[in-house]
């Protein structure tokens, strides 16, 4: 039975310690960012940057923790696949916003 777990491990699927890890961790990063918002202790572009670094560390914890993504053999087409839709996806909204930016500007100047 104890070698099926380690199996059961070793074929990409979390312990319930990690999966206990990545809930506490998404607890905290979920918590912190209320909290600013609710006490504003700091400048509104301050929380608004704090908000979006632990944003960004939440996806790692998720990525990590519940999708199971490393830097393994085993995982190295998947994560790939997920890098190369993250690119897709910056360069989609990132274009598309500078495209909005130009016409604006372009506009307004008329």
């Amino acid at each position: 039975m104890a070698n099926a777990h380690i199996h059961a491990e070793e074929a990409g699927h979390g312990s319930v310690r990690s999966y206990v890890i990545g809930f506490v961790l998404s607890v905290i990063l979920t918590g912190i960012p209320f909290w600013l918002v609710m006490n504003p202790v700091m400048s509104k572009t301050a929380t608004l940057w704090t908000i979006l670094v632990f944003a960004i560390v939440q996806v790692f914890v998720h990525l990590v923790y519940f999708l199971h993504l490393d830097r393994s053999a085993a995982q190295r087409n998947n994560v790939i696949s997920f890098a190369f839709a993250g690119l897709v996806i910056v360069l989609l909204v990132g274009l598309s916003l500078w495209i909005m930016f130009s016409i604006h500007t372009v506009m307004m100047a008329h």
